[in-house]
């Protein structure tokens, strides 16, 4: 889904404290003077004389293996051009972090003041001792073909154009697949490509090593038709300038079977695209707005298939598919390069990947009932979690069979676990469940919508089309900074609670009828409707919107009383409970009771693990449950043990297919190698927990904030459970993030509250 970006986010974004996207951590631990010793002098000193005895334990002793430069001279950045180094850099940091995120490379940008080719190569050459890889990125054509091809001639490293290549790899595996459909030979095919930029050359360059023939491919620049009699063609050109009486797009594409658009918006017509073969191809990639509209071209001719550079149409032509996973691959085999052969390697796993089923944690996080191989399916999506393990083993195997690899992989098996521990499937987790509340938004009423953080995030939940937000509190403070922070939420609900009094009135009425027998007067009634958690909650109990949010700007306790009061627990469970989300390094994990339930009884544990389990398999994480104490299994005892034990006896009784088991400690329970040796019994032993039951809430507390503070995790939540409708509560001070992924959880939760009650449970 495109969303729209605002300067004045985007700059918040990267100005906040630290500056950037990027920062340096230590792997090795630092908390005394014996270990400074060994990390510096003295101790550094043995590693520097093993690496001058031979020079390839470098490898072996540093990072170099892991590290890959992103470099770049700013001479043609995305689609503003020649803005120059430094400007360059958030780029360059941005691509360092996709890096990290789905392939777990290390990442040093280097932006370099240098236009001239030739310096720029010897500058670049004499890096090559600090890393495993170089990843060249948006440097101007023709300059850039020099500069590749001189570093592949002269490195011992990885070398890769990633505006070259990486789009030719993600096409060809697209085009692969897209002929298979057609039922059309890629030596047959008549090419018509527009555009000859790096990535133009690249990606023909790759489907004649696919088998396409060079005299069935005409190429256009904005002058029309590559000809052999035109002059002053640069060698790239020549080498597809033909001698065909064309001279215009137009004369090119009559007949063609398939179109490679990488220019401009709007230069292929729906009559061109008419005068195209049986059965077309038309890759229309040019950003943000293609060759022709996606909806043109699919109201033009039913039998195309058709690829754009766009997330919101199928088929997305994205980089990200390719380049982490090719580095990764070449890194895992020290490879000495990135050749021809790995390249068709990775283009044919990818095209091989979309045709085999379709997880349905993917298939639902792009809100989808089923993804399979067909016109709108050519390439697996970006968020599957297949890409790491099926790109990186077949390009790996390729540098092994080409002579490129240095360090063979013997164990494949081994290999593929290394891979998911590297990033672990779990990372992308908040972006699966964005993309599956993007399936179906829900509205959402937030309680403080005069806060500037709030409004900002309702504006990415609009135009990301993840939620609808419904505006709540004092009109003209909420209108006051839509002006202020120039956002575009005219078009919400806004309700002010002081402004509405019919409103106020009937839901003071309604609140009074829930709750005279517990003391609470018509009075009190409506003097608690003008508190705008009250009334917020009001309007999700009577169908006003979808669900709630708050707590921004108020403490927990003052959130959810109101929540409870209005909505209540689901008759079921008759319970609430507060799970956290804690992403860190070493995987996702979810921590529950952490906000509600002081001192759970047996029973209310029960209902908290179900709620718990429940949710994980809402969000489809299969829950591995640990219900922790001080003791393990019986080896100490008193309250906190025993009724660990009880609830886990109870649950196993009620839900024996549940992976969970307790009383236990809470590093035992995330650490399946000391299960497996001391307690072989516990269901835990095989995987470690991913799921902790905390016996009461002060140690849950305490161990969410100790995670957050000191673990350098990052919790999301509380995510509430067990409400009878949604409502979910935001930490005091939270970020703009912090509120989206709250936002869409609420949706999620919103989704299969309204799937329950269509289904009457």
């Amino acid at each position: 889904m495109s969303i729209k970006i605002r300067k004045e986010d985007a700059l918040k974004y990267h100005q906040q404290d630290p500056p950037g996207k990027l920062e340096i951590q230590p792997t090795k631990s630092l908390g005394s003077q014996y270990d400074l010793a060994l990390a510096y002098s003295p101790g550094v000193a043995d590693p520097c004389l093993e690496i001058e005895k031979d020079e390839h334990n470098v490898y072996k002793y540093t990072a170099k293996g892991n590290l890959v430069a992103v470099i770049s001279n700013g001479s043609a950045v995305l689609g503003l051009g020649n803005i120059g180094p430094s400007a360059s850099k958030p780029v360059m940091e941005g691509k360092a972090v996709l890096f990290k995120k789905f392939a777990g490379i290390d990442v040093f940008d280097i932006e370099i003041n240098e236009s001239d080719p030739d310096k720029f190569i010897e500058i670049v050459k004499s890096l090559e001792p600090t890393f495993g890889g170089i990843n060249l990125e948006d440097i101007k054509a023709p300059e850039c073909f020099k500069i590749e091809d001189s570093l592949r001639g002269s490195l011992s490293i990885p070398v890769m154009h990633d505006d070259q290549h990486g789009t030719a790899i993600i096409s060809a595996a697209a085009l692969i697949n897209a002929l298979e459909l057609a039922g059309k030979d890629i030596g047959q095919i008549k090419i018509v490509v527009n555009g000859a930029g790096a990535a133009s050359i690249a990606c023909t360059r790759i489907y004649i090593s696919l088998g396409a023939k060079k005299e069935n491919v005409v190429m256009c620049d904005s002058k029309g038709v590559i000809r052999k009699d035109r002059g002053n063609l640069t060698s790239e050109k020549a080498e597809f300038a033909t001698d065909k009486d064309l001279n215009t797009l137009s004369d090119a594409i009559r007949g063609a079977d398939f179109f490679l658009g990488l220019s401009v918006a709007d230069v292929l017509e729906a009559s061109d695209l008419k005068k195209m073969a049986e059965n077309p191809i038309v890759f229309a990639l040019a950003n943000p707005d293609p060759e022709i509209s996606y909806d043109l071209a699919m109201s033009t001719r039913d039998d195309i298939i058709m690829a754009t550079g766009r997330s919101d149409h199928p088929n997305q032509v994205n980089n990200v598919l390719g380049f982490p996973y090719i580095f990764r691959g070449a890194l895992d085999v020290n490879s000495t390069e990135i050749n021809e052969e790995m390249k068709l390697a990775a283009a044919n796993a990818l095209a091989k990947l979309a045709k085999d089923p379709v997880p349905d944690i993917v298939a639902k996080a792009y809100g989808e009932e089923t993804i399979r191989f067909g016109k709108n399916y050519l390439i697996p999506k970006p968020l599957d979690p297949r890409l790491l393990t099926s790109i990186s083993p077949a390009v790996a195997r390729s540098a092994m069979e080409t002579g490129a690899a240095r360090k063979p992989i013997e164990n494949w098996l081994e290999y593929e676990i290394k891979l998911q521990k590297r990033v672990g499937i779990d990372q992308k987790l908040m972006s699966r469940i964005i993309e599956k509340a993007k399936s179906d938004p829900k509205r959402i009423v937030f309680a403080e919508a005069h806060d500037p953080k709030i409004l900002m995030a309702a504006q990415v939940l609009k135009d990301g089309k993840i939620a609808t937000p419904i505006l709540l509190g004092k009109r003209k403070e909420i209108e006051k900074n839509l002006k202020e922070y120039s956002l575009e939420l005219s078009d919400c609900e806004i309700h002010d609670p002081y402004e509405e009094e019919d409103l106020s009135q009937d839901f003071a009425d309604k609140l009074y009828e829930k709750r005279k027998r517990k003391g609470l007067t018509k009075y009190e009634a409506r003097k608690l409707m003008r508190d705008r958690n009250y009334f917020g909650c009001m309007m999700v109990e009577t169908g006003m919107g979808d669900a709630f949010i708050s707590g921004l700007t108020k403490d927990y306790p003052r959130t959810i009383r109101p929540a409870l009061h209005v909505i209540g627990p689901e008759k079921r469970t008759n319970l609430v409970a507060g799970m956290y989300i804690i992403n860190n390094k070493f995987g996702t994990y979810f921590f529950a009771d952490t906000t509600v339930n002081v001192n759970p009884s047996v029973d209310d544990l029960v209902k908290i693990i179900k709620l718990t389990a429940r949710a994980l398999n809402y969000i489809n994480v299969e829950p591995r449950i640990a219900v922790l104490s001080y003791s393990n299994f019986g080896s100490a005892k008193g309250e906190v043990p025993a009724k660990a034990a009880e609830a886990v006896r109870i649950i196993k009784e009620e839900l024996p297919e549940l992976q969970i088991d307790g009383d236990i400690q809470a590093n035992i329970a995330l650490l399946p190698d000391i299960q497996k040796e001391n307690y072989p019994f516990s269901k835990l032993a095989e995987k470690g927990a991913n799921t902790l039951i905390f016996p009461n809430l002060a140690s849950g507390n305490i161990a969410y904030k100790l995670m957050e503070t000191l673990g350098n995790s990052e919790p999301i939540g509380p995510i509430l459970l067990g409400m009878a409708k949604p409502v979910h509560i935001l930490q005091l001070g939270s970020g703009i993030r912090e509120i989206i992924n709250m936002a869409a959880l609420a949706v999620l939760d919103a989704q299969i509250h309204a799937r329950n009650r269509k289904e009457g449970k």
